[in-house]
């Protein structure tokens, strides 16, 4: 049987792994696929470098349009990124009658409902293991394997950089911007990091990962989205001193007023295999009403991690290249004319547990007002630590650290009890509120 065509645009760090991983092992791809795959035509603006990657036998143009254009080829691979010059190429590939894998979760989060809406309309298949985790296949376990689950939520540490940063602040003690340069010096956060770690990358993933765990349209504007730049050194040591550990969770839930979708700093118990996820590693936690709770891990990123996604969704289309369109594996798992109405929840009104710091005057009554203003507002209390004045501000200190623990409150509700607590004279600093989550079951 003729080998598939592959052509691709952009050969950058996923596009030389996807090239060099597919010729390293194309015998058993080829076994496992039924017949041979190939890049035959690349398109990067740098034509001598991509040559020199590629080789002679494989044509190099710097028109990304002249490979869609190219009638032999079979699928197009995007691996540009961003929202504008890729949207315009996927959708010119699916008119062309193109298949399409693409690691561009940007892309798919923001205009996933028009391009997989395209792809019906032509038959033809958007592939996009890579987009989300890296060399996790968390979207073919999610589409396919739980496919009989009726999902109730997914939690995942989806964006390597920030959990890096994370881990090294709670390994060494470090503030924030210390470890953040020297995430960049090491190559875990890029030069300008704003995507990563004010939670945008991790959104995006958590958008599609939601979409196809609920059968609902992609909604990126209606994700929560907030970062790890305000964490505090103190924070990550007395979360742990409290039996917890921080990391940046992409959180989507099914609730019976709708669906949760955010991403933000969390408690995890250190007892979960989630909070013990370190480094640059990647992992999703998926909970099915019949599977129960399942783990994913691995890397996140990185060439061929990435590679092996992209060239496992050429594996897919070679498979059912020739398959009746309408037998096919749903893009969002769920068949389109199928899709949800459930709407995502507002964060005002999503449950949740917290962890609240104050630093507060160190005299009497303070925390008999703190813990009445939120008896008032009806939020329980967990746990209380507060820190002796010295340890927090040197001998003679006349301040101190209260740390609260709270059950699970509605924010809209937390919200209100927190600005009635920064107006308190006793209360000296900005309020620091952390998510809970205790992934229990």
């Amino acid at each position: 049987m003729k080998a598939i065509q592959v052509g691709l645009l952009g050969i950058g760090t996923v596009g030389s792994g996807t090239f060099n991983v597919l010729k390293r092992n194309q015998e058993e791809i080829k076994r496992r696929a039924g017949r041979g795959i190939e890049i035959t035509m690349v398109a990067d603006l740098d034509v001598a470098r991509a040559q020199g990657i590629v080789g002679p036998g494989v044509k190099v143009v710097n028109d990304a349009r002249a490979v869609i254009a190219n009638p032999e080829i079979d699928i197009v691979v995007e691996l540009i990124g961003g929202y504008g010059i890729a949207k315009q190429l996927v959708l010119e590939a699916i008119a062309a009658g193109k298949h399409v894998v693409t690691a561009n979760k940007a892309l798919l989060a923001v205009h996933g409902t028009e391009i997989f809406a395209a792809a019906s309309a032509k038959g033809v298949m958007v592939a996009f293991e890579a987009a989300v985790a890296g060399g996790i296949p968390i979207i073919k376990a999610l589409r396919e394997g739980l496919t009989a689950n009726r999902i109730q939520w997914i939690a995942g540490i989806i964006n390597g950089t920030t959990n890096f940063i994370l881990s090294e602040m709670r390994d060494k003690g470090l503030d924030f911007d210390v470890v953040l340069k020297e995430a960049q010096r090491l190559g875990y956060a890029e030069a300008d990091p704003t995507f990563d770690i004010e939670g945008v990358d991790a959104a995006h993933k958590a958008t599609i990962l939601c979409s196809i765990a609920f059968g609902i349209p992609v909604q990126f504007d209606k994700a929560y989205v907030e970062g790890i730049t305000k964490l505090a050194a103190q924070d990550i040591r007395y979360a742990e001193q409290l039996g917890y550990r921080i990391k940046l969770l992409g959180i989507t839930k099914r609730t019976a007023k709708g669906i949760e979708l955010r991403v933000h700093p969390s408690l995890v118990p250190a007892k979960r295999l989630l909070a013990n996820v370190e480094g640059a590693m990647n992992a999703v936690v998926v909970n099915g009403d019949a599977v129960g709770t399942t783990l994913y891990y691995g890397k996140g990123a990185g060439a061929e991690p990435t590679a092996s996604a992209v060239i496992a969704d050429l594996v897919d289309i070679a498979r059912l290249h020739t398959a009746d369109p309408q037998n096919r594996v749903p893009h969002l798992a769920f068949q389109p004319d199928a899709m949800s109405t459930v709407p995502v929840l507002p964060m005002s009104e999503v449950v949740t547990s917290y962890y609240l710091r104050l630093r507060v005057a160190d005299e009497a009554g303070v925390l008999a007002k703190v813990t009445g203003i939120l008896a008032e507002a009806g939020i329980s209390i967990d746990a209380v630590l507060q820190r002796e004045a010295d340890e927090v501000g040197g001998e003679g200190s006349t301040q101190t650290d209260l740390i609260i623990l709270t059950h699970d409150a509605r924010e809209g509700t937390m919200n209100d009890a927190l600005a009635k607590l920064q107006a308190l004279k006793t209360v000296l600093a900005p309020i620091v509120r952390i998510r809970k989550e205790e992934l229990a079951g």
